[in-house]
């Protein structure tokens, strides 16, 4: 499955005033990094791959429609998931690109 491109485009719209923000294709999705670090993703399984400072991860989870993203059938702390469904308004979108970009900011450039 390839990533939604109109959700991609919507997080383009939501990060256009960002600096130092780029874009790669990884992982049959589309990344947003700042400063080498990824932020948030069309995610090429649907909706939106989301770093956020892992102390966060499990609050999260527990009060939102993210849950954690998994490699090798393990949870990663610090990368969630949010379905398209959870994503329809700009407000909710925007709810999580924010966390990401706010979180990739305070990690050391690459």
């Amino acid at each position: 499955m390839a990533y939604d491109e109109d959700l991609a485009n919507r997080i383009r719209e939501l990060i256009a005033d960002t600096s130092g923000v780029t874009e790669k294709k990884m992982f049959g999705g589309l990344a947003f990094l700042i400063g080498g670090n990824m932020a948030v993703a069309a995610s090429g399984q649907g909706g939106v791959m989301v770093r956020v400072d892992p102390a966060m991860s499990d609050e999260l989870v527990a009060t939102t429609d993210a849950r954690p993203m998994e490699m090798r059938g393990r949870p990663v702390q610090g990368w969630l998931r949010v379905r398209s469904d959870d994503l329809e308004t700009r407000a909710q979108l925007a709810e999580w690109v924010t966390l990401g970009t706010t979180y990739a900011r305070t990690l050391p450039s690459k």
